[in-house]
């Protein structure tokens, strides 16, 4: 699964999003409406982790969440 894919179907994924950072809010995870790299900046705010650990992060839900 690519990128496009998760952005095209995030009401699906916001959840699975949602459930696996836990300090993301529903409406945050709304505000970011699939963009990969607010989602990343989101995450990175929130929990203190280099741009490299997010991403990482992000490849690894991905292709859990598919």
């Amino acid at each position: 699964m690519n990128w496009d894919q998760v952005q095209g179907e995030w009401k699906q994924f916001k959840g699975k999003a949602i459930s696996q950072w836990g300090k993301l809010t529903d409406d945050e995870v709304d505000q970011v409406a699939g963009d990969r790299e607010q989602l990343e900046g989101l995450i990175q705010s929130k929990y203190g982790k280099t741009k490299e650990e997010v991403r990482e992060e992000v490849d690894a839900w991905m292709a859990k969440a598919s």
